[in-house]
């Protein structure tokens, strides 16, 4: 859909906008202090007086990962300051995720952001949304499809490219025979992750499966890995918890191998402190759920989108290892990084 349609349709918004403010121009004198009021109270607190609006958070999170947490409480915070109501929906299967964006189309939202782990599945019902007027952005995962799919911006890390400084930062801390632990068949931010770093990094790589969504068998099936070939020396991780997790399966299997990871959280930054972990791969996903839901405020109300619709906005990768990780355990302590 064109740029030119997208304003047709940002129009009626800004006429309701403009109507509404009419519409409080003739009220009572009394009514119009009171509004004045909050409206004065509101920009005070640094929050938008813009008409009130309903976004819909639509991931792929799967129930205990946490790392979906620090990319809500980015969302939450970008609502309280844009006076939308938020709404939250998640579901690892790629089908139901589908349906739960169609429940935001029901209920007549006035923006989608959207992860596109697995984009074919979503190829549909985000074309719906398109076509009936809803801006949708994209975040976290789908930086190789949200054009395609007619995605008004992406926020969020080539994972292609933080696969490949993963492999570059293996070579330098003398890494020779890694083994790269994807927990979710089939999302292709994972996969990318993981062939990024076969592609720089100048020791041997295996690639191990795991069900992420039960870690108990995530520990034991790294540790029966690690049994079977002692030449592993790195265990790589595509998420904070399973990090924590197979350091404890380098433990039950008696090895020496180390264990680095893509993404952060407090438990993992503590962790890079203490040298249990060597190194992470920080893609800020608070950043990626606050720029989410602020861009789509920024749409309505002044026809905004970062990129051009083009470009993708990046939030990493940035690595955090024990030269640094004081300076970030901070804000992960407050659930931020």
């Amino acid at each position: 859909m064109d740029r030119s349609s997208r304003s047709r349709r940002l129009a009626p918004a800004v006429a309701l906008a403009a109507a509404a403010a009419l519409t409080l121009a003739g009220c009572s004198s009394s009514s119009g202090g009171k509004k004045a009021a909050e409206g004065g109270a509101a920009a005070a607190a640094g929050r938008a007086t813009t008409p009130r609006m309903t976004v819909a958070l639509v991931t792929h999170q799967a129930a205990g990962d946490t790392f979906w947490d620090i990319v809500r409480k980015g969302a939450e915070a970008a609502a309280a300051k844009d006076n939308i109501k938020l709404v939250y929906a998640a579901d690892p299967n790629a089908g139901n995720q589908a349906n739960l964006v169609q429940n935001a189309i029901d209920q007549k939202v006035d923006g989608i952001a959207v992860t596109l782990a697995k984009p074919d599945a979503m190829k549909g019902v985000i074309g719906k949304a398109v076509g009936g007027g809803i801006p949708v952005v994209g975040l976290n995962s789908g930086l190789s499809d949200w054009r395609k799919l007619g995605l008004l911006e992406f926020f969020g890390q080539d994972e292609s490219v933080a696969g490949e400084a993963f492999g570059t930062k293996l070579n330098e801390v003398g890494a020779k025979h890694v083994v790269c632990v994807i927990h979710e068949q089939g999302n292709v931010g994972l996969t990318q992750r993981c062939d990024g770093l076969k592609k720089t990094f100048e020791g041997t790589t295996g690639t191990l499966y795991v069900n992420g969504t039960d870690m108990p068998s995530v520990k034991s099936t790294i540790t029966a890995k690690l049994k079977q070939d002692s030449g592993i020396d790195h265990v790589v991780t595509l998420g904070a918890p399973f990090a924590l997790t197979a350091v404890q399966a380098v433990h039950d299997a008696g090895g020496k191998a180390k264990v680095a990871t893509f993404d952060l959280d407090k438990d993992l930054a503590r962790a890079v402190q203490k040298g249990d972990i060597q190194f992470a791969v920080d893609q800020q996903p608070y950043l990626q759920g606050y720029l989410a839901v602020d861009s789509l405020w920024l749409y309505r109300n002044n026809g905004n989108y970062s990129g051009g619709g083009v470009q993708p906005v990046l939030t990493g990768p940035a690595f955090v290892d024990r030269t640094n990780v004081d300076k970030v355990a901070g804000f992960a302590a407050k659930g931020t990084r």
